[in-house]
C-alpha cells in the first residue's frame, strides 16, 4: 500500500467517522465519558487498521514506515483524537516495552495497550521525588520470586482510569540513587493499590495520589533488568518529552478564541491588542513548526534527544501568553461573568489550567538544565551524592 493509498483509507475514515471537531478535550463532558469516549475511538480506529502504524505487526501494529505516520498526522489535524488520554500509554509506555521489555510482556502488553482496551499510567512522581526523580523512596522488597511494593506516587494522570502503570521502585538501597531502581508493571485493580483523585485548581481531577500497601508484583512485571530501571526512566521520560513537542497538550483557550473574544468586545482594532494578537501568532507558529520538525525526526529513525525539550518549554510559555492576552480583553468579564453565557467561564479556566503545560512533563527549570547541559554543553550542576548509597543520603521526613 502506498502513502498515497494510506492518505484516502485515513481521510475516507475520518470523514465517515463522527469524530468532533478540534484537538482539545470537550469541557462540557465528564471524565467518565471523556475515556468511554477515547476507549470507542481507538477501538474504532484499530478495528480499521489504524493504529500502531511504525509499531511491529506482531505486537498489533502495521509494521510501516514513518511516512506513514506522517500521512496519518495530518489526516486526523482538527479532529479530536483523544491524545491526553493516550499520550502516556501509546506514546511513553509502548515504545518503552518496545525498546526493553521481553518478547512475552510486548505480545502480552501491548495489542490490549493499542486497543485501548488497557489504559495506561506512569507512576514515577513521589512526594519526596519531583524534579530529582532519583530520590523515590517506593521500595520493591522481594517475596520469593517476586516482589512487594511499598511506597506512595503523586500527580499520576488518569490513574483512576488507568487499568495498568509503569512503575519505578528502590530495589537496593545499598547503592547510589540512580543504580538501585528497577521498572515494574503494576495491575491497578491488584490488591493493596488504592488511587485517590486530586482535585486542581480548575475543579477538575485528572491527576491522582497512588498508595501501595504491599502490592504484589512478579518476576513477570520487571522491565528491563532489576537495577537499571534508571536507564528505563530516562527513556520514557526521552519519549515524554518528544511525545509532548510533537504533539503539544494545547490550553482550552485557543488564540481563534481570543481573536473572537476581541472582535465581540469591540477592541479587534485596539493597537495594543493587535500587537499582542500578533506577538501569539508568531509564538504559535514557532510550537507548530519546531513539533513538525521534532516529528520529522522521529518519523525518519532519528532521535531528537534533548532538543525537544525546546518544544516543551515553548508550548508552556504559548499557553500563558494567550491565557493572559484572554484576560486583557476580557478585563472583569474573565472572573466575573454571566452563568448563562455559553463558555462564559473559560477566560478563567484558560488562566487556572495553563501553569499546568509548564510543570507537565517537567518544569520550565528542569528543561532549561537539560537544554543548558545536553544541547549548549554547558557544565553539569553539582552532585554531591550522585555516589552516595541511597540509604545513607539525608533526606526529608
Amino acid at each position: 500500500m502506498s502513502p498515497e493509498d494510506f492518505r484516502r483509507r485515513c481521510a475516507a475514515w475520518f470523514a465517515s467517522s463522527g469524530c468532533p471537531a478540534g484537538s482539545a478535550p470537550s469541557r462540557s463532558r465528564q471524565p467518565g465519558e471523556y475515556v468511554a469516549a477515547g476507549r470507542a475511538h481507538q477501538r474504532a480506529l484499530a478495528d480499521a487498521g489504524l493504529v500502531g502504524i511504525t509499531w511491529p505487526v506482531e505486537y498489533g501494529g502495521l509494521g510501516l514506515g514513518p511516512e506513514y505516520r506522517q500521512v496519518f498526522d495530518e489526516e486526523a489535524a482538527g479532529f479530536e483524537t483523544f491524545s491526553a488520554l493516550f499520550t502516556i500509554g501509546i506514546g511513553m509506555c509502548g515504545p518503552v516495552l518496545l525498546a526493553l521489555g521481553s518478547e512475552e510482556q510486548r505480545r502480552r502488553l501491548l495489542p490490549p495497550l493499542l486497543r485501548a482496551d488497557e489504559i495506561w499510567c506512569q507512576l514515577f512522581s513521589e512526594p519526596g521525588a519531583g524534579s530529582d526523580l532519583a530520590a523515590l523512596s517506593t521500595s520493591a522488597v522481594r517475596d520469593g520470586e517476586g516482589w512487594r511494593l511499598r511506597g506512595q506516587k503523586v500527580w499520576t494522570t488518569y490513574a483512576h482510569h488507568s487499568d495498568r502503570g509503569l512503575l519505578l521502585a528502590r530495589t537496593d538501597p545499598d547503592r547510589p540513587k540512580h543504580r538501585g531502581i528497577t521498572m515494574f508493571v503494576v495491575d491497578m485493580a491488584a490488591p493493596g493499590v488504592t488511587t485517590r483523585p486530586l482535585r486542581q485548581a480548575t475543579g477538575d481531577a485528572e491527576f491522582n495520589e497512588v498508595f501501595l500497601d504491599d502490592v504484589a508484583v512478579g518476576p513477570d512485571d520487571v522491565v528491563g533488568a532489576v537495577d537499571d530501571g534508571w536507564r528505563a526512566a530516562t527513556l520514557m521520560l526521552a519519549n515524554e518529552r518528544v511525545a509532548l513537542a510533537d504533539s503539544p497538550i494545547g490550553s482550552p483557550v485557543t488564540l481563534a478564541a481570543v481573536v473572537e473574544l476581541a472582535r465581540r468586545h469591540g477592541r479587534a482594532d485596539d493597537p495594543i491588542v493587535r500587537r499582542g494578537v500578533a506577538d501569539a501568532y508568531v509564538a504559535e507558529q514557532q510550537v507548530d513548526l519546531f513539533a513538525r520538525r521534532i516529528a520529522r525526526e522521529v518519523r525518519v529513525g532519528r532521535d531528537p534527544g534533548s532538543l525537544a525539550s525546546i518544544g516543551k518549554l515553548a508550548a508552556g510559555r504559548l499557553a500563558k501568553q494567550i491565557a493572559a492576552l484572554a484576560h486583557e480583553i476580557a478585563g472583569p468579564d474573565a472572573v466575573a461573568w454571566d452563568p448563562a453565557e455559553p463558555d462564559g467561564d473559560l477566560w478563567a479556566y484558560g488562566e487556572l489550567y495553563a501553569p499546568s503545560l509548564s510543570i507537565a512533563g517537567g518544569t520550565e527549570q528542569i528543561q532549561r538544565t537539560v537544554l543548558g547541559e545536553r544541547v549548549l554543553g554547558l557544565p553539569r550542576e553539582p552532585a554531591t551524592d550522585r555516589d552516595v548509597p541511597f540509604r545513607e543520603l539525608r533526606r526529608s521526613p
